[in-house]
């Protein structure tokens, strides 16, 4: 219901007794974060919106709800989000993440922007009100993420984000990194005092900064960070007044290591925050969504009151929503979780605006039907030119000294070093047995039909090619590869699927995940994508990946924002340097 005083008066009569209740949940437990205490109690419900906690009066209610003496929360969030590497639609992560207590999801939708621009993103979010769990936007400040550097199918420029920014919808500009900043450049200097004009925060992405780049950061007026991996960076952006989301997504692992150093140093957790960024259906399903972030957090020794608080009030105060989530109390909308332990987040029953949308691990929502417009599914169009010759690094001579892209495990940040790689009939060749593969970027948007190649060690293929057409920020396709033709072969069954995840060997297909909504979704259920995700994962441990989510981290490695080196159809980038950098460095 749309709130209005009639029926603001509404609510403050069921209030005072004098009406009839939508809801009355008794016998509850519940957790207070203003006080920090737990309490028996019940709760009465009107409009979605809790309205009185034990009433000394009888209430009346169209429906009563015994929780049975569990632990009342208020609904998990989680702080920045991009929903669309999750690999679902909205409507199918619902069945997903809301049956692990999510009720709110902070969203940055930079990757549909970046594919099909505002139509894109006005499509992704399309019937949100319909959803089980509600979507705050986080306005895409970086479409394209690094201009000149690569190649994208979408622009927000500064008219577009502006008015996005009016939207009631959104809550803050997305996530803005170092180059914008520390470059000086008066496009996303506007975004930023555009989104303070609106009232709204400026989100960040910190990464790889010292002390004194940090400084210039926070003068932006940049209000929080999720790229913290060590606690000694945690600490410094705290220090310097940027709030620290801590991220647990499918390849970037933060939790234990950050929490740990909260513990040990007993820093308070008053401007902490979780996330989780970027993780496949798949290890949402297996392990938990923002629940997890809070058990593992407990796990290691934090108190569940401190763990809950950062996935709920923390966030509300942050975003300047704490009004309205954030807290079980009266005037706030009644997202709450019941669990049968605060020790254990294991949500049993969950309930947005007063509704059960999930009990026992089971979505209740009843779905709608999500129908995208029909040019979002039709974005990959490959150069005609495009031949497996696309893929050949020429050199003339025994020997070169390349460039390649090294992984970190559990993370998204890399590190460069350079190796002797022999040239054979004028080509530079991998090092299969040494795991230094090919890494290729195929410009997918019809537009020049660049190709960027260079190299990578931490696949650990030894036979066939992976690709994806999700592949941060520009998306388009990334292929890591032990030779051309199985490249080539993974690109162009990509494009017959208009998008997707792609496993080959010796020519033949032999997995593949089909994302035809901007090459980045699919109109499955989260069960079928599972499956199939499942599949390919294990096509691809057969060829001798050895990583925990391969397809995720291929997704990430073409990253021109996340250091030291990321790759796009424009060629290998210094990240910090911002410019694209040879491949071979020396021939002899």
């Amino acid at each position: 219901m749309k709130e209005s005083v009639e029926s603001l008066a509404q609510e403050l009569k069921v209030a005072s007794g004098q009406e009839l209740a939508d809801l009355y949940i008794t016998n509850l437990q519940i957790l207070d974060v203003f006080t920090e205490t737990v309490f028996p109690g019940s709760m009465v419900i009107k409009n979605g919106k809790i309205v009185a906690i034990n009433p000394t009066w009888e209430v009346q209610a169209e429906s009563v709800f015994d929780a049975g003496g569990r632990f009342a929360v208020p609904g998990f969030m989680d702080a920045h989000v991009h929903i669309e590497p999750t690999l679902l639609t909205p409507q199918a992560l619902a069945s997903v993440i809301v049956p692990w207590g999510t009720t709110a999801m902070f969203v940055d939708a930079m990757e549909i922007a970046n594919v099909a621009g505002l139509p894109g993103l006005e499509a992704l979010l399309n019937n949100t009100d319909e959803l089980p769990y509600r979507i705050y936007l986080e306005v895409s400040s970086r479409v394209p993420t690094a201009p000149g550097l690569e190649t994208t199918g979408g622009v927000l420029g500064l008219k577009e984000v502006k008015e996005l920014l009016k939207l009631e919808i959104s809550v803050s500009l997305g996530e803005l990194d170092p180059s914008k900043i520390l470059g000086i450049k008066e496009e996303y200097l506007a975004k930023v005092l555009s989104a303070r004009a609106s009232g709204k925060i400026a989100n960040g992405h910190a990464i790889g900064l010292n002390w004194d780049q940090l400084n210039v950061y926070a003068a932006a007026g940049l209000s929080d960070d999720h790229e913290s991996v060590t606690y000694e960076e945690l600490f410094e952006r705290l220090r310097l007044g940027i709030k620290a989301l801590i991220r647990e997504g499918s390849t970037e692992r933060n939790v234990e290591a950050l929490v740990k150093g909260v513990i040990e140093n007993k820093l308070s957790t008053e401007n902490l925050m979780f996330c989780t960024d970027d993780k496949h259906v798949i290890d949402i399903a297996r392990e938990g969504h923002i629940s997890y972030n809070i058990q593992k957090s407990i796990d290691l020794g934090m108190e569940p009151i401190q763990a809950i608080k950062m996935a709920t009030v923390n966030i509300a105060k942050h975003f300047r929503l704490d009004h309205l989530i954030g807290a079980l109390t009266p005037g706030r909308y009644a997202d709450l979780v019941l669990l049968d332990s605060l020790q254990e987040i294991k949500p049993i029953y969950v309930f947005k605006s007063g509704k059960l949308v999930a009990e026992h691990g089971k979505i209740k929502h009843k779905t709608i039907d999500e129908v995208f417009p029909d040019f979002l599914n039709s974005t990959i169009n490959l150069s005609p030119e495009f031949k497996p010759l696309d893929f050949v690094i020429s050199a003339t001579g025994k020997s070169a000294k390349v460039q390649v892209i090294n992984l970190y495990p559990d993370q998204i940040i890399n590190f460069g070093t350079q190796e002797w790689l022999k040239i054979t009939e004028g080509e530079v060749k991998p090092e299969i047995e040494e795991d230094i593969l090919k890494l290729a970027v195929v410009e997918r948007y019809g537009q020049d039909g660049r190709v960027g190649v260079t190299f990578v060690r931490g696949f650990n293929l030894r036979s066939g090619a992976l690709a994806s057409s999700v592949s941060h920020d520009h998306h388009n396709i990334v292929i890591v590869g032990t030779n051309d033709h199985d490249m080539y072969v993974a690109a162009q069954e990509i494009a017959r699927n208009q998008g997707g995840l792609v496993a080959v060997q010796d020519g033949q297909v032999m997995g593949v995940l089909p994302l035809p909504i901007g090459g980045l979704m699919s109109p499955l259920s989260a069960e079928e994508v599972m499956k199939q995700l499942n599949v390919l994962n294990e096509v691809a441990t057969n060829l001798g990946c050895n990583l925990p989510a391969p397809f995720m981290t291929l997704s990430f490695i073409s990253l021109p924002t996340v250091p030291q080196l990321g790759l796009t159809d424009h060629g290998l980038i210094d990240v910090l340097g911002h410019k694209v950098i040879p491949s071979i460095l020396e021939i002899k």
